[in-house]
């Protein structure tokens, strides 16, 4: 999908000793895998062992071989060097190690997207010289990647915007807040756009500036007890018809 070209497939296995006790020395071992094709073409292999977290010897699978950076790490670089089963075992992981697990995770995550809720909401009403505020959030969406923009009768609004960063849920899914800040003008039509990895079409969302949020929600719930009130109001004329029908009348 265009909007995972890069990702990094970075699974860490650590293996880690404490040596001493006040020092607190830390030594350990990563593999890693990063590429950033869908077809894993520019796949590399890293090995590493580290020191207090400074890098020893390295093998990078695109130099074939280990690498010291350190007096020590020179040392085991040679020694690694000269053992050819380590060298073909590292060169093979290439394949064996970060081929097989991206595949597997390509197919499992990288690949699976999740369609945001898009809502469109009032934070401020105009007020004589300040202007409205219209909040446009995204829930629930994933992958990371968005793209959130406003529009005033199909134009780019840029300058009013401000935007959040994509921000993690703590779930795998993020959520997105932009905020316009605008004059309303009469028959205007404000919108907001969101695109995302999940859906083939632009997701919109257009704002009635006709009427204040408040406003329509007090009306919504005044027409639905209105509602309720004609329903209850005919349930018990009906009844009552019912019931004088049947009555006889005895006269004293």
């Amino acid at each position: 999908m265009s909007l995972l070209k890069l990702l990094i497939f970075h699974p860490i296995f650590m293996l880690s000793a404490f040596i001493g006790t006040a020092d607190g020395y830390y030594e350990y071992m990563t593999s890693e895998c990063v590429y950033s094709t869908s077809d894993y073409s520019d796949m590399v292999y890293l090995n590493s062992f580290s020191f207090n977290k400074v890098v020893d010897v390295q093998f990078n699978s695109t130099v074939g071989k280990y690498v010291g950076y350190t007096e020590e790490g020179v040392k085991h670089a040679e020694n690694f060097n000269k053992d050819p089963a380590i060298l073909q075992q590292q060169k093979a992981a290439v394949d064996t190690f970060c081929r097989h697990n991206a595949q597997i995770w390509d197919s499992s995550v990288r690949d699976k997207t999740e369609k945001p809720e898009v809502t469109l909401s009032s934070v401020k009403q105009a007020e004589g010289r300040h202007p409205a505020v219209l909040m446009c959030s995204a829930y629930d969406f994933y992958p990371k990647k968005i793209k959130v923009y406003w529009l005033r009768d199909g134009k780019l609004m840029t300058s009013e915007v401000t935007s959040t960063m994509e921000l993690a849920d703590g779930d795998w899914y993020y959520q997105i807040h932009s905020e316009l800040e605008y004059t309303p003008k009469s028959g205007e039509k404000i919108s907001c756009v969101v695109e995302h990895a999940s859906s083939t079409q632009p997701i919109v969302k257009d704002w009635n500036p006709s009427m204040p949020e408040v406003n329509r929600n007090k009306i919504a719930i005044g027409s639905s007890g209105l509602v309720l009130g004609i329903i209850i109001a005919a349930a018990g004329l009906i009844y009552y018809k019912k019931k004088s029908s049947g009555r006889i009348l005895v006269p004293n």
